[in-house]
């Protein structure tokens, strides 16, 4: 069977590329009728942060990817929990695991204690980049130090760490699904430390140790681990164990081609979400991040990107972050929402803006006109964080200035005249005629009964209603204000101008 995972390390939030792997890894098992499991990798103590791992667990949630297996949210969505037979999935709960290889590694020679102090190996490094040579361990510890010796010093607590014994002559060569045959040569492959001094393994020997024993057949992660390869490869060899087929993602880029990160812009998953942006369309967008299709086709759903995806069609260069593509799939997802869809994902942000009560939603009317109001924007935003100032003119009229009623080719006398006109006019029409369509009808008939021009009527017409330059047609805004709120405000346009 077809196993993927993602195993990402929470010493942040979750980030976009982090995101797109998940992605790619869960429409590739999903469309091989596979499993996809999440595992986190917290052995970097140090750089941990508190609420990492729920984070991405909620990210993840909140972009429709669900795991089969592993570490995943309880049902409340504030607390972790694990599911499967193959954990714990959680690294630091696999310590005895991981202790349990390494000292296979090192009975077979395969690896080796090393002491030296934090001071040598500095020393070391700048001798080699002053000779301009690869920077690496020089196996010291391994060519001085006899196992026996090294058994005895560990023994009596000595300071130490365990490294990988990685051959020095010959090359790796490796198949990436994604890049074709990968060749390194090992002269190039550091010494790799396997146990840190506090007793926590590396990413590297635990993500061999883990993908073995969770059976994971297919390993899909950035190409920046292209290099660690090497170094994998020879412990599944060391172990007598099968590899699992790799495919390394290319980088995400900014705009100006540096590899994507916070100092230009967000890079958290959180913060789209912070910003309004739909899950559908940012799943969509990080998707085309390095995979095409081929097609006119750029709206796809989580099960059409599902039976579309494939490994072949992913590229080997960088894909750049192009923020004004993501807005436009937003913007094409924020189309297709009906209004009660719309509404349910714009009402956080609605009560936030302390536009509405949040228990007004249990009122159908009231929420059925919110609705409505919530449409006459939906083409206009880009983002649901955008709609509360949107709409706002529709809770209370901004304050405008008088001029701002006098349309282009008008004159004030000439807005003098209409408004009241109109205004009377609107008055006659029964509320059964209060309909977008119906308004639209009746008034350009009224227009063209008195002659009038239909920018002279309509420009302050919408103003009136909305207090702004720019704003959805009058009819539109006069339908969901009601005739009663029409009224109001045209007399107050009908005072500022006399």
């Amino acid at each position: 069977m077809i196993r993927t995972r993602f195993a990402p390390s929470p010493t942040g939030y979750l980030h976009v590329g982090g995101l797109r792997t998940a992605l790619y890894s869960y429409l590739f098992a999903k469309k091989q009728k596979g499993k996809f499991l999440v595992r986190i990798e917290d052995t970097d103590r140090e750089r941990l942060v508190a609420d990492g791992t729920l984070n991405i667990l909620q990210s993840l949630d909140w972009a429709g990817i669900v795991q089969d297996e592993g570490v995943c949210l309880a049902k409340d969505k504030n607390q972790i929990d694990q599911k499967g037979d193959r954990g714990p999935y959680i690294q630091s709960e696999r310590l005895s695991i991981y202790r349990k290889y390494a000292e296979e590694l090192l009975q077979k020679k395969a690896a080796y204690y090393c002491f030296c102090m934090p001071e040598r190996l500095e020393e070391l490094r700048d001798q080699q980049t002053k000779n301009k040579m690869p920077t690496g361990y020089d196996q010291h510890c391994l060519k001085t130090i006899p196992p026996e010796e090294a058994q005895k010093r560990v023994k009596a607590g000595e300071r130490h760490v365990v490294r990988l014994a990685m051959p020095k002559i010959g090359e790796t060569v490796f198949f990436d699904l994604i890049r074709g045959e990968v060749r390194i040569k090992n002269e190039l492959v550091d010494d790799q430390i396997l146990i840190k001094s506090d007793g926590f393994p590396t990413y590297h020997l635990a993500v061999v140790v883990d993908d073995h024993t969770m059976e994971i057949s297919h390993v899909i992660r950035g190409e920046e681990w292209i290099s660690s390869t090497p170094k994998h490869l020879q412990l599944y060899l060391n172990f007598g164990w099968k590899p699992p087929e790799f495919a390394h993602l290319p980088l995400l880029l900014n705009t100006d081609k540096s590899k994507l990160s916070k100092r230009q812009g967000d890079v958290a998953v959180v913060d789209y979400q912070k910003k309004g942006y739909l899950p559908e369309a940012l799943v969509n967008f990080v998707a085309f991040l390095g995979w095409n299709p081929g097609g006119e086709q750029e709206i796809f759903g989580l099960d059409e990107l599902i039976k579309a995806f494939s490994l072949e069609k992913v590229g080997k260069g960088g894909s750049v972050f192009n923020i004004e593509k993501l807005d436009w799939f937003n913007k094409e997802y924020l189309k297709r929402l009906d209004p009660a869809a719309l509404l349910k994902r714009a009402w956080p942000w609605l009560v936030e803006a302390k536009l509405i009560d949040e228990k007004k939603l249990e009122d159908k009317k009231y929420s059925d006109w919110l609705a409505r109001v919530l449409m006459l924007e939906r083409e206009r935003v880009t983002t649901l964080s955008e709609l509360p100032a949107a709409i706002r003119f529709i809770f209370s009229v901004p304050d405008y200035p008088v001029e701002m009623l006098v349309w282009k080719k008008g004159t004030r006398e000439e807005v003098k005249k209409v408004i009241p006109d109109l205004l009377a006019y609107l008055e006659t029409l029964k509320d059964i005629d209060w309909h977008t369509k119906t308004l639209e009808d009746n008034i350009k008939t009224w227009i063209e009964a008195n002659s009038f021009q239909v920018g002279s009527v309509l420009w302050p017409f919408r103003v009136a209603l909305s207090g702004l330059e720019k704003s959805p047609g009058p009819f539109e805004i006069a339908a969901v204000l009601g005739k009663a709120e029409v009224v109001t405000r045209l007399k107050a346009a009908i005072h500022k101008v006399i």
